[in-house]
């Protein structure tokens, strides 16, 4: 937060309730000394976390789900809203778990960043985990389902449009840059 005499400053903030997960945000912003408030609105959501996975036979587990916000199906890493009193690494190995069947063996985080510092209040959090093998008596939650594909595969995908949620692609490229994934297949 800025001191009480920088600019810019929050003039006064208001917030709608939607529902129980998003509160609407209306900040006015003073950007100098005398100028004008302008109105920002934002949307404040629970942080959240993203799963990329390995499995012992080096494939990738992927969540395909319908998404009502773009109208479609979507291909995405497992991931989920933390819950209030759940530490994020708790949340990443039970989406994990919940939504491919595979429990965890390795967890590291891989950095903590906004979604969209423009319209977004939460953060994501992205894992990379080493899993042990899937459980023999998975199901899968309804509407979802779990695809695995290779590291190659999913690159392939990348390019050509199928896999495309940029918190998952930035969850991908920590990975690459920490030595979690071989970005080159």
């Amino acid at each position: 937060m800025n001191p009480p005499d920088a600019w810019p400053r929050i003039t006064s903030r208001a917030t709608s309730r939607i529902s129980p997960w998003v509160t609407l945000m209306a900040r006015e912003v003073e950007f100098a000394p005398g100028t004008e408030s302008q109105t920002y609105h934002s949307i404040e959501t629970f942080d959240y976390v993203v799963v990329l996975a390995m499995t012992p036979d080096g494939r990738v587990p992927l969540v395909r789900q319908y998404r009502p916000a773009v109208e479609a199906f979507t291909l995405e890493f497992p991931a989920g809203i933390i819950d209030p009193g759940e530490h994020a690494a708790g949340t990443a190995v039970r989406e994990l778990l919940e939504e491919t069947g595979f429990p965890s063996r390795t967890v590291q985080l891989l950095g903590v960043n906004k979604t969209d510092a423009g319209r977004l209040s939460n953060r994501v959090h992205s894992f990379f985990i080493e899993t042990e093998a899937r459980k023999p008596d998975f199901v899968p939650e309804a509407g979802v389902e779990t695809l695995m594909v290779s590291p190659s595969e999913l690159l392939d995908m990348i390019v050509s449009g199928r896999f495309d949620a940029q918190t998952d692609l930035g969850t991908l490229l920590l990975a690459a840059m920490q030595g979690h994934f071989n970005l080159k297949g």
